[in-house]
């Protein structure tokens, strides 16, 4: 099973050999193998790579990333058709019922104000009990907007003097530098288990071609938000750092519960992967698997 993410920061040309990828840098050269590799960030433009290593990644179910001028990820490589019942699973997918979306739904914000109050619980025990009692308030669907009562209470007790969405804010940043790594990962597990991330459960949007990636993602952004909490970076400045984007790639190594088991959040995308594509099946959103940053 992959196990790292790859952080590539200065210039390089990278190959393809012997079943690893081959790292050329001006102090040296170093040989990774590819089977390791869930996610690999090119987070320069100085990097130059061959056709044949792209297509080793794609083979392989490596997550490529590529990051914008402000070193914001901005385009992603994935592989098509990696699983053997490819067609069955998109069509389960595309059919699924509306009442099964909203319990799905139900189930994901349940989780992740969940793991809201664990994130604020050290900081603010008020607040985590405030939460954890929304928690128990969300239903099918989530029509009263549970989750968005539970944003202000939560970002308030998480951070001093913070909007989210400010862009002069480094703590966004980092944040959304965070998610992107995460929205990858999850990606990278949805198409391996021939899931369409296009179609969503909650998220519908016709311009995103990962929605549901967007609505998996929900419980694990906690978890985001803690690792940049830990690092805190400084407010008055909005550039990321090369020790900013080196940080926040590690968050596919940090760990979640999932039912007894901790994970690294690579591991427990796939679970969550594949616990979707079972609850399709049996029609039941109690069959979805969520992540908590607690142990059960």
């Amino acid at each position: 099973m992959a196990w790292r993410g790859v952080h590539i920061a200065k210039p390089a040309r990278l190959s393809f050999a012997d079943g690893q990828i081959v790292i050329n840098q001006d102090d040296g050269s170093i040989r990774l193998p590819l089977e390791d590799i869930a996610c690999l960030i090119l987070d320069t433009p100085q990097i130059t790579v061959t056709c044949a290593m792209l297509s080793a990644c794609a083979a392989q179910g490596v997550a490529v990333i590529v990051p914008d001028a402000r070193h914001h990820p901005a385009g992603m490589l994935l592989p098509f058709h990696q699983h053997y019942a490819q067609a069955h699973v998109a069509q389960a997918q595309v059919e699924t019922s509306e009442p099964f979306r909203k319990r799905c739904w139900q189930a994901i914000i349940k989780a992740k104000i969940v793991n809201q109050a664990a994130v604020v619980a050290a900081r603010d025990a008020a607040t985590a009990k405030a939460l954890r009692a929304m928690a128990g308030q969300v239903a099918s669907g989530d029509p009263d907007n549970v989750e968005a009562r539970a944003a202000r209470a939560y970002w308030g007790a998480l951070f001093d003097d913070f909007r989210r969405g400010n862009e002069d804010d480094r703590r966004n940043a980092c944040l959304n530098y965070g998610y992107a790594i995460a929205r990858a990962a999850l990606a990278r597990g949805l198409v391996a288990c021939g899931l369409l991330p296009a179609f969503g459960l909650h998220h519908r949007s016709r311009t995103n071609a990962f929605n549901l990636v967007d609505d998996l993602i929900e419980p694990l952004r906690p978890m985001i938000d803690r690792l940049v909490a830990q690092h805190a970076p400084d407010p008055s400045t909005s550039a990321l750092s090369k020790e900013d984007r080196q940080t926040l790639v590690g968050v596919l190594t940090e760990t979640v519960w999932i039912e007894k088991e901790k994970l690294t959040l690579l591991a427990a995308v796939e679970k969550i992967a594949a616990s979707l594509v079972r609850a399709i099946d049996a029609g039941s959103a109690a069959v979805l698997l969520q992540p908590a940053i607690d142990a059960p």
